[in-house]
């Protein structure tokens, strides 16, 4: 019938499924299983549907990129693409918080435990709520860990699995999942485009490598798009970029603790900048903790006027070793203040 009738796939198996004495969860799960078709489409919010739906496009995924399967230019005889896009509407629609690396991981090591034929001897402990004392990854007699973070993401009795080289498995998951996180991460940039979002601040937000709760992120980067919109965000942008170029010309990476005793007494401009460091840094730090990404970004702005300060009257490679070390670590630390909320060397402009 729905090779007759292909609009009704889902829709008939409903059908089937109620007629045949099943929960309505269940025919109901059966009925939307390929919702969203498109982008407008209608997303299921019902906690069943979703759960198969997400676990069945992870699979997919996981899957076919497991064995090189995956889309290249306008290849795509999988339909992953559409698989990705439906994933990240039904994540970002209905608001569900996941840490991707970590779930991208899990799946991977289940299909790779799979495959070698140990699928018993693996559990996934609960990511929120493991605060073992344990290294990033821990292989002992009896058991292996696999952390990301302060999370437990995978364990497994190593007692039964002997002939498993679990180090090689956790690298092969680690890249798969990574390889699957970066095609969500275009996918989205395609999603977010026609809603008016800019691509570049997307990459600005991921570029920090330590975000992949997408609910989380579109959060942080429709703030950071409202932001750089301001008067404010586009000095704030200009002064990050000049330090930034700076820093990157002078290969400088050296810490603020590294500074070493001020012999000379420092600018009026030096110290502004200072004390706003000392103030806003925690701050944006503590904003970005509490996912008030507006506040976050409000305090950036008060960076504004003591960075074009000092850049209009500091001279940063000054001959004396002593402010030239100093100046750079100011700079050091705008960057980084920047940093807690995005990459702002990603922002186009």
């Amino acid at each position: 019938m729905v090779g007759e009738f292909p609009e009704l796939q889902g829709i008939i198996g409903g059908y089937l499924a109620r007629s045949q004495g099943q929960p309505n969860p269940v025919a109901d799960a059966i009925r939307d299983h390929y919702k969203p078709a498109g982008q407008w489409d209608e997303v299921p919010t019902e906690p069943v549907t979703v759960a198969v739906n997400v676990a069945e496009r992870l699979d997919s995924l996981v899957s076919f990129f497991s064995i090189g399967e995956k889309p290249t230019g306008s290849r795509d005889p999988f339909a992953l693409r559409r698989a990705a896009l439906g994933f990240l509407q039904i994540l970002t629609r209905n608001g569900l918080r996941l840490p991707l690396s970590d779930v991208l991981v899990q799946a991977a090591v289940l299909l790779i435990v799979w495959r070698l034929g140990a699928i018993d001897s693996v559990s996934f402990p609960d990511l929120l709520n493991a605060d073992e004392d344990e290294h990033e990854i821990t292989a002992q007699v009896g058991s292996f860990t696999y952390r990301h973070g302060d999370r437990v993401v995978v364990r497994w009795d190593a007692s039964e699995t002997p002939n498993i080289e679990r180090g090689q498995i956790i690298e092969e998951a680690g890249d798969l999942a990574q390889a699957i996180l970066e095609f969500l991460e275009d996918r989205l940039k395609v999603q977010q485009k026609e809603a008016g979002v800019r691509h570049d601040l997307i990459d600005a937000v991921f570029a920090l490598g330590d975000e992949d709760d997408l609910v989380r992120l579109l959060a942080r980067v429709k703030a950071l798009q409202a932001f750089v919109g301001t008067d404010e965000g586009l000095d704030l942008l200009t002064g990050y970029k000049r330090a930034a170029n700076i820093l990157k010309k002078e290969n400088w990476s050296e810490p603020p603790a590294a500074t070493r005793a001020s012999t000379y007494e420092t600018l009026a401009e030096e110290a502004a900048l200072d004390e706003a460091l000392d103030i806003a840094d925690p701050q944006a730090a503590r904003a970005v903790d509490e996912e008030d990404f507006e506040r976050a970004m409000k305090v950036l702005a008060s960076l504004r006027a003591p960075v074009v300060a000092f850049f209009d009257h500091v001279t940063v490679n000054d001959p004396d070793p002593v402010k030239r070390e100093r100046r750079l670590n100011l700079l050091a630390r705008f960057r980084d203040a920047v940093h807690r909320v995005a990459d702002f060397s990603k922002i186009e402009g």
